[in-house]
């Protein structure tokens, strides 16, 4: 007999991007010459500094369980960090530390959310977003912002989601999938709105920090308003700055009751995060920070060719990206066109397997980010993947009738 399934299976699905990327392999296992544009991690190295600290663990054999809130050199780097780089001050047992900032978001969620609480999400959003909302018994509310508003949730769009169930903001800046960020006055603008409404708590996933473009300064809400400061629970990871994605350790610091309760979460699922993965993000943490700019401006100049292949498509059109990793690009103008085959092209997820298939080029729909017709693509491939990845787009596009 088939096992049945606990209901909350059917409250999420897997991610867009990691199916993406499951369809490239298969497809790449055949033989077929594939341009990967769908990967949310970038290509440098993992800093020395990461990569000594491990060698230094495994000589001093420090490999055993940790402790779940994280270990004390840990959490003296997160501490130390945050107050670097955020102005942000925490005390030591204000600090939590996970598998990932996946973790450390979920945690929050299942230790805060009941049922009939809403969390609101501006959109296009990280697919996850609303789907561990989902699972631990909430409702996500979306607050859409399209490409005329600069994929940025206005003041006035966040006061009217607020209701008397809203529990959480989840607010992601520069964001995925869009690299839309805020400025200091932006966020002083939410921050306004947010004030009128002591209820509602902000979970800042601020994993693209340091991937910021074009002279942006990055601020995060509870930096812009100490008053949110007891409020906000502040989300990092070492995974996208320092491209150490594989080593999965993530961190955030927050009020002290919410952080407990969060720890409580972890010691019945994953406890704490590994020995390994811990050592390396404290060696880049409290490194030298130099690399950080270096390799913002490398992706730059990454987001600039695709930008540029891209918005010179036939019946494409995009903007620059403030951040993050990744080209939200629309795709209307070929909404209703004949492929080649003679299939016609009615959705953006059409329009991605139409790429995948014909010219061998993946990315991942709109759809999966809450607004079609779009689709983004990852500028962190080689410069020549782009290149040709663009010029192929580009062919797609003009076959297209």
């Amino acid at each position: 007999k088939i096992v049945e399934f606990a209901p909350r299976m059917s409250r999420f699905k897997a991610s867009p991007s990691q199916i993406a990327s499951a369809r490239v392999r298969d497809l790449q296992a055949e033989g077929r010459d594939i341009i990967k544009l769908t990967a949310g991690e970038p290509d440098f190295p993992a800093p020395d500094n990461a990569k000594r600290a491990v060698i230094e663990l495994m000589d001093r054999n420090e490999i055993q369980y940790t402790p779940v809130n994280g270990t004390l050199a840990m959490r003296q780097a997160v501490q130390a960090k945050f107050k670097r780089d955020n102005g942000l001050v925490y005390a030591l047992d204000q600090i939590a530390v996970g598998s990932g900032s996946k973790q450390v978001l979920f945690n929050a969620l299942m230790a805060t959310v009941s049922s009939g609480d809403e969390a609101i999400i501006p959109g296009p959003y990280w697919a996850s977003y609303p789907d561990m909302v989902k699972l631990a018994g909430g409702t996500p509310v979306f607050v859409m912002a399209g490409q005329n508003e600069k994929f940025k949730m206005r003041p006035e769009a966040l006061e009217a989601a607020i209701t008397a169930q809203t529990k959480w903001l989840m607010f992601c800046s520069p964001g995925n999938p869009t690299g839309a960020a805020y400025s200091w006055d932006e966020l002083r603008a939410l921050a306004d709105v947010l004030l009128r409404h002591p209820h509602v708590h902000i979970l800042t996933d601020d994993v693209y920090e340091h991937l910021i473009f074009d002279g942006h300064k990055f601020a995060t809400l509870a930096q812009v308003e100490p008053q949110l400061f007891d409020r906000t629970v502040t989300c990092n990871s070492v995974s996208k700055a320092y491209s150490m994605t594989g080593f999965r350790c993530g961190y955030a610091g927050g009020p002290k009751e919410i952080i407990a309760k969060m720890s409580n979460m972890q010691s019945q699922s994953t406890a704490g995060a590994g020995a390994v993965g811990q050592a390396a993000a404290v060696g880049a943490l409290n490194g030298p920070q130099d690399l950080l700019a270096e390799r913002a401006a490398n992706l730059q100049r990454r987001r600039d060719i695709l930008f540029e292949k891209l918005n010179g498509a036939e019946g494409l059109n995009c903007d620059l990206p403030d951040g993050a990793m990744y080209i939200f690009c629309a795709c209307a103008g070929v909404i209703g066109k004949m492929a080649p085959d003679g299939r016609v092209i009615e959705t953006d997820t059409d329009f991605t397997m139409y790429l995948l298939d014909s010219v061998g080029v993946a990315v991942v729909q709109g759809e999966a980010y809450g607004l079609s017709p779009y689709f983004r693509a990852s500028f962190v491939a080689p410069e020549a993947d782009l290149i040709r990845g663009g010029d192929l787009v580009r062919e797609a596009c003009a076959a297209l009738s």
